[in-house]
């Protein structure tokens, strides 16, 4: 396999693909002349990873690569999950999905604001092999932003791992405790022989 078109447009995302996936050329879905919508309308992580994966690949008949992600909050019983970029309505509107996350939590103490992010990814073949794996970060929710850094839920999200927010992170050190980084690199464990 000489390619792996990633449904994503995100440069973060492609470039930490790109590390991992060494050996391959990795381009966007765009950039491989995708220019579909895909509708996300599994009920997990890997549901949703697993439809955009394989509606690029069966378009382009080339392999794809797909991942999607969100952030589960133990007080509100893992939501808002897979509703996580549209928690408050609109798609990726961070600044909202922040305001309704630390309004959910009002009140609630710290010591219940445990959370995760997790990923999963999927990586789907022309000859119709699919593998996927998936990845967790623990930390809580903080009561307010912290850090101007990353995207999303980042400068809500204390890392347990890394003591600071992921807003406060560099880049770097995100990579290397996060969530999306750990399912791709249990991906490529998976995909040894085929890659």
């Amino acid at each position: 396999m000489d390619k792996i078109v990633v449904a994503s447009g995100n440069r973060g995302k492609l470039r930490e693909i790109a590390e991992l996936f060494d050996r391959c050329e990795v381009v966007s879905m765009r950039e491989a002349g995708f220019a579909g919508e895909i509708e996300e309308n599994g009920a997990s992580f890997e549901e949703n990873a697993l439809i955009k994966a394989r509606a690029v690949c069966e378009a382009l008949g080339c392999a794809a690569l797909a991942d999607d992600s969100g952030i589960c909050v133990d007080a509100l019983g893992g939501a808002p999950g897979i509703h996580s970029a549209r928690f408050a309505g609109a798609h990726g509107d961070d600044a909202a999905n922040n305001a309704l996350l630390l309004k959910k939590l009002r009140g609630v103490p710290p010591e219940k604001r445990g959370a995760y992010f997790e990923s999963c990814v999927a990586l789907c073949l022309p000859d119709g092999r699919a593998f996927v794996a998936s990845g967790r970060t623990y930390g809580h929710i903080l009561d307010k932003t912290v850090g101007q850094g990353g995207f999303g839920y980042d400068p809500l999200f204390f890392s347990d791992e890394l003591g600071k927010t992921f807003g406060e992170a560099s880049e770097e050190e995100k990579n290397a405790v996060s969530h999306r980084a750990r399912a791709l690199a249990a991906l490529v464990k998976k995909c040894e022989g085929v890659l």
